[in-house]
C-alpha cells in the first residue's frame, strides 16, 4: 500500500468536514431568509389590517421593502436591522442591512418596522443599489403586550419613496434627526 504523506492525510480529512461545514453555513443563509420574509409578511399584514386600501398599491407599485430594526434611544440613539426589498416586476428579492443613528429629544426602547413602496423603479434600484435615506420623525407609541398604541409619524427626503413606520413593541416619545443607511446583505443575497 503507498505511503500517503501526512500533511496530505490531513487535507483529504478536512475535505468532508468542510463539505459538512458549507452544508451548514448554506442551511443558516436559507433560515435567515425565511425568518426576513416571516418578518416581511408580518409587516405587511399589520399595514394591511390598519390600511387595506395600500394592498393594491403595493401590488401595482414598482416594489416595496420591509425592514425590522431594534433600537435604544436617549437623546442619541442607534438602530441595526435586516430586510428585504422585492422587485415586482422581476419578483425578485433583495436582502439588506439596515443602520440607523439619531439624535433630538427622543427617549425610548422600539422594536421597529416599516415597510417602503417604490413609485419608480429607477428609484427601487437606486435605493438598492446606493441605499441612503436621511429623515426626522416625531411620535409618541406605548404598547405593552397589546395593551397600547401606536402613532408614528415619519418623512422620506425623496417623495419617491412611501414609508409606512410601525413599532411591534415599545416605548418611545419625542422627535429626532437621523439618518438611515440601507446596504445589501452579501451573505444572504450570494446564491
Amino acid at each position: 500500500m503507498p505511503c500517503i504523506d501526512r500533511s496530505v492525510r490531513l487535507r483529504l480529512m478536512l475535505i468532508p468536514a468542510l463539505c459538512l461545514a458549507a452544508g451548514g453555513v448554506q442551511a443558516d443563509v436559507q433560515k435567515d431568509r425565511a425568518e426576513v420574509r416571516k418578518m416581511c409578511d408580518e409587516a405587511l399584514a399589520t399595514l394591511y389590517k390598519s390600511k387595506p386600501q395600500e394592498k393594491a398599491k403595493i401590488a401595482r407599485s414598482p416594489g416595496y421593502g420591509c425592514f425590522s430594526s431594534f433600537g435604544i434611544t436617549f437623546l442619541v440613539g442607534g438602530a441595526g436591522g435586516k430586510g428585504l426589498v422585492h422587485d415586482n416586476t422581476t419578483r425578485t428579492d433583495t436582502y439588506m442591512n439596515m443602520g440607523q443613528m439619531s439624535a433630538g429629544i427622543e427617549v425610548g426602547i422600539k422594536d421597529y418596522r416599516e415597510v417602503l413602496v417604490f413609485k419608480d423603479h429607477a428609484t427601487l434600484k437606486s435605493f438598492v443599489d446606493s441605499g441612503w435615506e436621511l429623515t426626522g420623525s416625531g411620535g409618541a407609541s406605548a404598547d405593552a403586550k397589546d395593551k397600547g398604541g401606536t402613532a408614528e409619524k415619519g418623512a422620506s427626503v425623496t417623495a419617491k419613496i412611501e414609508i409606512f413606520p410601525m413599532t411591534k413593541t415599545g416605548l418611545s416619545a419625542g422627535g429626532s434627526v437621523g439618518g438611515r443607511k440601507y446596504w445589501k446583505d452579501e451573505a444572504l443575497n450570494a446564491k
